[in-house]
């Protein structure tokens, strides 16, 4: 039994690997990030637990590295229990991203969305044959054999990507490509549930964590709501947890809550 992290170098994605190791031990973890033996921190991680971590090199915005990845990952395991997508982007140059209309340029825009929209999409394409394949270990089994699952995909989205949320405006390349990964959860959610095989595929908010992608904006987060990797992946993953079948192509807050599209 396997899962796969997405962009585990650091944040979300290095915390969902801690999590698993320290609390699933019958699991094996593969972390893929652009340069792992640049990733200190997941190279740290290994060394604790060389028989249970692998490192793979994936750029989710180059396509071959994502088929290449596939193939290196199926030559070891026949299937997957779970995939998280937590490879993003907040704004290629930093800071706040765009606060108006002025501040918007189409190459920014075009490299978020490769990264947050396109990129955890095609990552989705190249493992869900392993996925189909995979055991069920996470999530609640129904006892209708026909909405029995395999396996879960998580892509991290934001409550930033909600349109039916949005009060606030600004960050526009932000919002739409998180928009748009919600857009691609459904679609998956719809296709991977038609075969023999089911997949539950969901969109999941983790709150505002302090993490480098949060930090610009830390100072305007309310008292209690600014959450460690650590908690927001221990709520997370509770949710996980407790996915069935008909909670699949839905949008869901780290506290259980569903948001709207």
């Amino acid at each position: 039994m396997a899962v796969l992290i997405q962009g585990a170098s650091r944040g979300l994605g290095l915390q969902f690997c801690k999590h698993i190791l320290a609390s699933r031990k019958e699991l094996l973890v593969l972390a893929t990030c652009r340069r792992p033996s640049e990733a200190e921190a997941l190279q740290a991680l290994r060394a604790e637990f060389p028989r249970r971590l692998a490192l793979f090199p994936l750029d989710a915005t180059r396509e071959a590295e994502a088929r290449q990845a596939a193939e290196a990952v199926a030559q070891e395991h026949a299937g997957l229990d779970l995939l998280v997508n937590c490879g993003a982007l907040l704004h290629p140059r930093g800071g706040r991203g765009e606060t108006s209309l002025r501040d918007v340029a189409a190459q920014d825009l075009a490299l978020t969305l490769a990264t947050n929209s396109i990129g955890p999409l095609v990552v989705a394409k190249y493992f869900t044959p392993l996925l189909l394949n995979g055991t069920g270990a996470f999530g609640r089994q129904s006892t209708d054999p026909g909405k029995k699952h395999q396996a879960i995909l998580v892509n991290m989205s934001a409550r930033v990507g909600s349109i039916g949320d949005n009060a606030l405006g600004g960050w526009y390349s932000y919002r739409m490509s998180k928009a748009a990964l919600n857009m691609a959860t459904k679609n998956l959610s719809i296709e991977l549930r038609r075969g023999k095989a089911k997949v539950i595929c969901v969109s999941l908010h983790p709150g505002t964590v302090d993490t480098d992608l949060s930090k610009p904006y830390h100072k305007n987060v309310p008292k209690g709501k600014l959450f460690s990797p650590e908690h927001s992946v221990n709520c997370l993953m509770s949710i996980i947890n407790n996915l069935d079948m008909e909670q699949t192509g839905k949008f869901f807050a780290w506290d259980g809550s569903e948001l709207p599209w």
